[in-house]
Parts: structure tokens; C-alpha cells; sequence
């Protein structure tokens, strides 16, 4: 049996498929150099953050507005698809490719229930709070870089639902496990990010 075309069948794929390939190899580390230039964004945003945090234009101030609730909620979420994805990668290197779709199909799941707890969050902190993008420097900056994380959930959460199709119609391969693998280094990546502005942004918020 070819191994571009295995699925579950033992020792049709090696142990960790996403490097059996000289192509598979290159992604992988080619994704972390990626992941450089993205932590190094993510830096110049919590930098212009903790910059501004404190200029509320007479706005609401970060201790005023922040409620640990839906917060300590979505950081549970969040952490707990990380745990997933490790499940995915676990049943993909072990070539069980059903038990791999339904990990993925649960992180994507909880990812779909952070973004849906980050939406009301901002709804409430405009509607209620009257806290938008223009009120003051802080509450640009926390927009932009809370934002912008939250754009890379959704994006992650798009990627690996596409990637679940491809797992149903191409099933485990070479070609199609170092794309698994990428997009679960990517999932981790946007999961300490989250941990740093929990910590930055909302528990420094109600100390500072």
C-alpha cells in the first residue's frame, strides 16, 4: 500500500507522519519561523498596550469594566482545546484517523465557544459600558490586540474545519499530517497568547 494514499492500516505510515517527508519536514519548520514573526506582532501590540492602558480619556478604566466571569470561562475553554489538539496529534501519530477527526472536530468546537463568549464580551462592554474602539488610547489598544487575537481564533478554527474535510475525503497521510501538525503548533501558539493577555490585560487591569 502506497503510503500517500494510508489510512489506519499498521505500518502502512511511520510513527510521526508529518516528518516522513523531506516536504513534511520543511513545513514544520518553516511554520516555526512563521510563528517568530507572529509572537514578534504580538509583542509590538502588548507593548502599545501597557502604553496606553491608562489613557481612558475619562472612559472606563480597566478595573471598572473587566469581570472575571467570562474571562476565567473563555481562558478554561481555550485551554482545554489546546489539551484536544495534544489528542489529535496523539491519535494521528498512533494512525487512528477517526479518533484524530474527533479531537479536531471538538477543538474546533471549543474554539467556536471562545469566540462566542469574546463576542459577548465586546457587545456588552459597547452597548452596556459605552466602551468602543474610539473611546479613548486604552480602549483602541485593548480592541486591537484582544481583537486581533480573537481574529486568529477564528482563523484557526476555519483551518482546522478545513482540514477535518480533507481527513474524511483523503484520510492520514503524508501530505495531510503535516498540515495536522502545523495547525496544532498554531493552536498552541494562539493559546499562550491568550494566557499572556489574560494575565496582562485583564488581571493587571484589576491590580493596576
Amino acid at each position: 500500500m502506497s503510503t500517500t494514499h494510508a489510512e489506519t492500516v499498521d505500518g502502512a505510515l511511520p510513527h510521526e507522519p508529518e516528518k516522513a517527508t523531506l516536504e513534511g519536514r520543511n513545513k514544520v519548520l518553516s511554520f516555526w519561523l512563521f510563528l517568530g514573526g507572529e509572537a514578534v506582532l504580538f509583542g509590538t501590540l502588548f507593548a502599545t498596550f501597557l502604553a496606553l492602558r491608562n489613557q481612558t480619556n475619562e472612559g472606563p478604566t480597566a478595573n471598572e469594566l473587566f469581570s472575571f466571569t467570562t474571562t476565567a470561562l473563555a481562558t478554561l475553554i481555550l485551554l482545554v482545546s489546546s489539551l484536544t489538539s495534544v489528542f489529535a496529534v496523539q491519535a494521528m501519530h498512533r494512525h487512528n484517523v477517526a479518533k484524530l477527526r474527533v479531537w479536531l472536530i471538538v477543538t474546533v468546537i471549543l474554539g467556536l465557544g471562545f469566540l462566542g463568549l469574546e463576542i459577548y464580551e465586546f457587545s456588552e462592554y459597547v452597548i452596556a459600558e459605552k466602551f468602543g474602539m474610539t473611546t479613548s488610547a486604552f480602549s483602541s489598544a485593548f480592541y486591537t490586540l484582544v481583537g486581533f487575537h480573537g481574529a486568529h481564533v477564528a482563523f484557526g478554527v476555519l483551518w482546522i474545519s478545513v482540514l477535518i474535510g480533507q481527513l474524511f475525503k483523503k484520510g492520514l497521510t503524508v501530505v495531510t499530517a503535516p498540515k495536522v501538525y502545523v495547525s496544532a503548533m498554531y493552536w498552541h501558539f494562539i493559546d499562550v497568547v491568550w494566557v499572556f493577555i489574560f494575565t496582562v490585560v485583564y488581571l493587571l487591569g484589576k491590580v493596576g
